[in-house]
């Protein structure tokens, strides 16, 4: 969809008085040059049609202050002044997006393989290692560090999906199947389910990723899945289980070219993946008898789990655990940037470089197509424009050991949200864990 930019005149040598307007409008006054802008936006990377004719004429614009308090209330300030993240806020994604410098949308695709060629150079380089060394003092360490590369390795064939690695679209896919495939993520039914997760962001129902539970999908799971899905470690483990069944309430496979989260001209690209991953499993049976399974176990298996473990803790936390409740929506009520506006960046100290700063997801929610290496400059240049509504991520320390506590609280206390209502916060089961404060 296009936005337009139409350009309204005053007369000369009239001196002219326009009310302000109500909506979708706005005006600007820059040496004497009187714009009328009327924007339509829609989801990241639309492209806009400016047409302006610009003429010279003294204008006022009166205010009155029934439109001053509307004008504070789409900043997002309440009555009582504290700011509430519900209220639509006053400016556009378009707007957003021109405060972007250009040069962050460009795509390298020499740096991004420059990239790709570092993190397997750490795989190669920590296995090989790992395996020489064959002591019980290194594996641990070889573990956490070969499962955070393999997370490093998701996030470079996370920007493969979002075409953020480069303009070439086969080159997206070849290095996307085989970095994905690598950790047995089928590329393409994972891609398109993220996909609908970014255009869905916030959603109650649409949503993709993490998304809450109503009330009754929440009451009918059984005890056992509800003491799992909320009690750690196992939320962290649930990643393989959403690839191959989705979350409680929805149906389908990211292995299973008919699933409901595609559609028919999509079923070629699920069978590619499935049959890429299908080999990456053979491969590592047929490893499991050169090496045997315990050295396999050792090299492979444990790191997965690892790697499993970091994309759930940071997924969820992109969208979960705030200090403060944040809104989820439905109906009228929700947009692509109110949605996109819930999201939460992330600090995780020395991990930061190493995952490609995929913690700067607020700006990665609303615009997916600005590769990583141009995300912590994008944010900087928004934020002035964001104001309350981007939340300051709290400083780490070297590892993000703090993040575990904001987990904890979180899995505690959002549990579920009501059935109704086109703005719903996250409800708690004072039954579950034998917590006794229900918040909403």
């Amino acid at each position: 969809m296009a936005s337009c930019i139409l350009s309204g005149c005053g007369l000369r040598p009239l001196r002219l008085v326009y009310p302000r307007p109500k909506s979708g409008v706005t005006t600007s006054m820059n040496a004497g040059i009187f714009k009328v802008r009327l924007v339509n936006s829609d989801l990241a990377g639309s492209r806009e049609r400016k047409l302006e004719l610009k003429v010279s004429a003294p204008v006022i614009v009166e205010s009155t202050e029934d439109e001053d308090r509307e004008r504070e209330r789409n900043a997002g300030v309440e009555d009582s002044g504290e700011f509430d993240p519900a209220v639509a806020p006053p400016f556009r994604l378009v707007e957003i997006r021109e405060a972007i410098p250009e040069h962050c949308w460009v795509k390298d695709p020499w740096r991004s393989m420059g990239y790709v060629a570092r993190d397997v150079t750490a795989v190669a380089g920590l296995a090989a290692g790992a395996a020489y060394l064959n002591s019980w003092v290194v594996w641990p360490l070889y573990w956490f560090a070969q499962g955070t590369m393999f997370w490093a390795l998701f996030v470079l064939g996370h920007d493969c999906g979002h075409g953020s690695f480069s303009n070439n679209p086969k080159l997206n896919s070849l290095v996307g199947h085989l970095l994905h495939s690598s950790i047995l993520v089928p590329y393409h039914g994972w891609r398109i389910s993220h996909r609908t997760h970014h255009q869905n962001h916030g959603h109650v129902e649409k949503d993709e990723s993490w998304h809450p539970l109503t009330e009754t999908t929440y009451k009918n799971l059984d005890n056992l899945t509800r003491k799992l899905r909320f009690t750690l470690p196992f939320p962290l483990l649930a990643y393989p289980i959403y690839l191959w069944g989705r979350s409680p309430g929805k149906k389908g496979s990211h292995f299973h070219p008919n699933s409901d989260l595609f559609v028919p001209s999509q079923r070629r690209d699920v069978i590619t993946s499935t049959i890429c991953w299908a080999a990456m499993v053979a491969l590592l049976v047929c490893l499991s008898f050169v090496m045997g399974p315990i050295q396999l176990l050792k090299l492979y298996a444990i790191p997965y789990l690892i790697f499993v473990t970091w994309l759930d803790l940071v997924t969820y936390l992109h969208h979960h655990g705030h200090e403060k409740k944040l809104p989820w929506y439905r109906g009228e009520e929700w947009s692509y940037l109110r949605g996109g506006l819930t999201t939460l960046d992330r600090d995780y100290g020395w991990i930061n470089n190493i995952h490609h700063d995929i913690g700067t997801h607020v700006i990665h929610h609303l615009f997916p197509q600005i590769p990583h290496y141009h995300l912590i400059e994008a944010t900087e240049a928004a934020r002035p424009l964001l104001g309350k509504y981007y939340r300051e991520p709290k400083k780490s320390g070297p590892l993000p050991l703090h993040l575990l506590g904001v987990l904890v609280e979180s899995t505690r206390k959002d549990h579920y949200v009501r059935d109704t209502g086109d703005v719903v916060y996250y409800q708690t089961d004072p039954k579950l864990l034998g917590s006794s404060d229900s918040k909403s």
